[in-house]
C-alpha cells in the first residue's frame, strides 16, 4: 500500500456543534479505531485530497498531537448538497491482525479480442482483499492476454500473494465486447 501522513489534534469536546464549528474553520472530525482506545480528533481538510481523489489503498500515520498511529481510511462522510467531506473514519492497523481492504484492479497485457476489433469493458474496478497490511498489494494484477471476443475474465481466475480475496469467485471482472458490425460473423 502507498503511504500518506495527517497531523491533526486530538478533540475536547464531541458533539453536533463543536463538529459544525471545526468544519466551518476547514477541519474534518475524525476517529480512530480498532485498537485498545478510540481516539476523536481532526485535521485539515486539505490533507485528505491525496486519499480522496484517487482509488488507491493507502496506509496512513495519523499523528496526533506527536502520538503516531498506523490506519487505512475506513469510510467517509460528505455533505449531500455541497459534497464537503463531513467525516472520516479510520481503522487501526495492529500488527498480525488481518486487515479487509478494496484495491484497485490493473489490467497487464493486450487482449487479443481488442486487437480484432472488440472493446474491453471493466466490470469491477476494486477488488476486496483481507490480509495482513504488509501483504496487500497497490494493485491487484489481471492478465487479459487470453481474452478473446465475447470472453470474461472472473474473480476466481486471479491470485493474490499473501492475501484472501473476499469477492464472490463467479464475479466477472472485465470482459470483450463483439462490435455490433462483428457479431454475424463471430
Amino acid at each position: 500500500m502507498k503511504k500518506h501522513e495527517i497531523v491533526g489534534f486530538k478533540r475536547a469536546n464531541l458533539g453536533r456543534s463543536e463538529s459544525i464549528a471545526l468544519r466551518a474553520e476547514g477541519y474534518v472530525p475524525g476517529v480512530l479505531y480498532g485498537g485498545t482506545e478510540q481516539v476523536h480528533f481532526y485535521a485539515p481538510t486539505i490533507l485528505f485530497r491525496q486519499l480522496l481523489s484517487t482509488p488507491d489503498a493507502y496506509e496512513v500515520t495519523l499523528n496526533i498531537e506527536g502520538d503516531e498511529y498506523r490506519a487505512i481510511l475506513q469510510e467517509t462522510q460528505y455533505h449531500p448538497v455541497s459534497d464537503q467531506l463531513l467525516h472520516a473514519d479510520f481503522l487501526q492497523i495492529v500488527d498480525g491482525k488481518p486487515l479487509k481492504v478494496e484495491v484497485p484492479i490493473r489490467f497487464v497485457g493486450t487482449a487479443p479480442g481488442v486487437q480484432k476489433g472488440g472493446k474491453l469493458i471493466q466490470k469491477l474496478r476494486k477488488m476486496k482483499l483481507k490480509g495482513l497490511a504488509e501483504n496487500i498489494p497497490d494493485y491487484v494484477d489481471v492478465d487479459v492476454t487470453t481474452l478473446d471476443l465475447g470472453k470474461t475474465v472472473k474473480v476466481g481466475q486471479v491470485t493474490v500473494e499473501g492475501v484472501e480475496i473476499l469477492d464472490n469467485v463467479s464475479n466477472p471482472i472485465a470482459s470483450i465486447e463483439i462490435p455490433r458490425s462483428m457479431r454475424g460473423k463471430v
